[in-house]
């Protein structure tokens, strides 16, 4: 009976653990709002907005998860919880989420969107919708001014980014609509359209009406003269509940709506992709009524660059990065090695999880991420820590495998000579002698880490992919280089760390025999 007691007690310690650890992720949800936004400039700066004015409320605290993707990711995290609300448009609510001919109002939209547990309010005011544009020079001359006069110019190029070619309201149907002449063209990430055009690389990009680098480039915007293009008001899209559980919170939001128009929102975007300022310091100067755009010169590329580099996010990047890396390395390694041993075991079964680690190389590291959200009904950590693990599988089994294999069948038989049992010969023999090719392949999987984890910041898993992202997103070439020149410097240092480590992974008599 005290047997008994002692099972139960033993069983209801991790019980009781887990019903905590529940009750306080339910509590920490519930004081907490978790901002959302797209991966582009105005998204980053009103999902700041957002948060700032969330916190200010003093109800809750406030996350900003920055540059989650496109329309599918970010819906896809607001509607499995991971998110509470996000900046959106009416006219993407409409076409591409609901897939409604038109634009409604916006209690038509709350009607539609309450099947799927959320809501849309707060006009922020302002109409961002797309257009197509092209150089001021290349448009006068060949007198283009309307969508309708690209029929006639079939020797266009157009960049055209790759969410616009897929959309439901984008390249699809403005090609029907305006009978264009012209195929589907390869995705062009938007940040870097700007640049594509003004260098001559294309001749029409797709935009967003509030884009700062309009002017920049002198750009003619072609008018949409058939009326392809619905309304797209800015509003908040959010989860139905969040009004009845953050009331206070829910009360600050709702006196954005109508603070922001076409001008001041242009103004933010130029301070962040024409002067180089953070989003959340674009954020604080509009709560607080001040200016956010000034015509001040930007640092030099090296100045700009190191303070980007050692920016205040550096040592929060760094310790998200190390964590993605080798939590995800460790589950591979306790998955790896026995998969390995199972394939020298039993050679029938090497084809099978060999090949299945091969396919899992080349599944598109971005579309493993974008599979693994819906089926883990997470954004963030998790499908990342996932799709890392299994990116890392094939070198540590086909290295095990290797290890194993290469041991002669005369010394085995000779330690089962001696009495040794099965087990005693993997870990006394066989594995040790295979220690440094196996080691070897822990250090290809980990080096091979550094790098994909920076794709999971697409996903809102941070690290330095989200400097990265962000450089994307802004064309900001010190930007990127703050995000890559870190992630290379750690995969130098795993790999010298790896190279000391594989000194003495060989058995100390072998080692000196050596």
């Amino acid at each position: 009976m005290g047997n008994n007691m002692w099972s139960r007690k033993r069983f209801a310690v991790p019980v009781a653990i887990a019903l905590f650890a529940h009750v306080l992720t339910v509590a920490a949800a519930a004081t907490s709002l978790n901002v959302g936004s797209k991966r582009f400039t105005e998204s980053y700066i009103l999902g700041e907005i957002i948060r700032q004015t969330a916190q200010a409320a003093g109800e809750a605290g406030a996350t900003h998860q920055q540059g989650l993707g496109n329309t599918a990711i970010v819906l896809n995290a607001l509607t499995s919880g991971n998110i509470d609300v996000y900046p959106e448009y009416t006219g993407t609510i409409a076409k591409e989420i609901l897939k409604l001919d038109a634009v409604p109002s916006l209690a038509e939209l709350n009607k539609k969107l309450s099947a799927m547990g959320l809501a849309v309010g707060v006009p922020l005011g302002f109409n961002n919708t797309y257009a197509l544009a092209m150089r001021g020079d290349d448009a006068k001359s060949k007198g283009i001014a309307r969508l309708s006069d690209l029929k006639s110019h079939p020797e266009l190029r157009l960049g055209l980014s790759q969410e616009f070619i897929g959309r439901a309201d984008g390249w699809p149907g403005l090609k029907q609509t305006y009978e264009l002449p012209f195929a589907t063209p390869r995705g062009l990430d938007h940040g870097l359209a700007y640049e594509a055009i003004a260098q001559r690389q294309v001749d029409a990009i797709d935009i967003y009406s509030t884009d700062a680098k309009i002017d920049k480039y002198g750009l003619t915007v072609l008018a949409d003269d058939r009326h392809y293009f619905p309304p797209y008001d800015a509003v908040l899209l959010y989860r139905a509940d969040l009004p009845q559980r953050l009331p206070k919170t829910w009360a600050a939001l709702a006196k954005l709506e109508g603070t922001i128009d076409d001008a001041a929102m242009r103004g933010m975007n130029a301070a962040a992709e024409l002067d180089g300022k953070d989003f959340a310091s674009i954020a604080a100067a509009f709560i607080a009524g001040t200016a956010t755009h000034a015509s001040s010169a930007k640092p030099g590329f090296a100045a700009d660059f190191w303070r980007k580099l050692t920016g205040p996010d550096f040592g929060r990047l760094t310790a998200e990065h190390l964590s993605l890396v080798f939590v995800s390395l460790v589950a591979s390694i306790v998955i790896g090695i026995p998969l390995g041993i199972l394939c020298a075991r039993h050679p029938g079964s090497e084809g099978v999880i060999l090949g299945a680690t091969g396919v899992v190389q080349t599944i598109p590291s971005l579309a493993l991420l974008a599979f693994l959200i819906p089926v883990t009904g997470r954004i963030g950590i998790v499908p990342a820590f996932i799709a890392l693990a299994l990116y890392a599988l094939l070198p540590i089994v086909r290295n095990t495998y290797a290890a194993l294999a290469q041991i002669s069948r005369g010394m085995k038989d000779a330690a089962r000579s001696l009495g040794m049992t099965p087990g005693t010969i993997l870990g006394k023999i066989e594995l040790p002698l295979g220690a440094t090719t196996i080691l070897a392949g822990i250090k290809t999987s980990a080096v091979i880490n550094v790098g994909t984890a920076t794709i999971a910041a697409f996903i809102g898993a941070g690290g330095y992919g989200e400097r990265i992202v962000t450089g994307l997103a802004l064309n900001d070439n010190a930007m990127l280089l703050a995000g890559a020149v870190p992630a290379a410097v750690l995969a130098l240092l795993i790999e010298g760390v790896f190279r000391i480590g594989e000194r003495f992974a060989m058995p100390e008599g072998l080692r000196y025999a050596r």
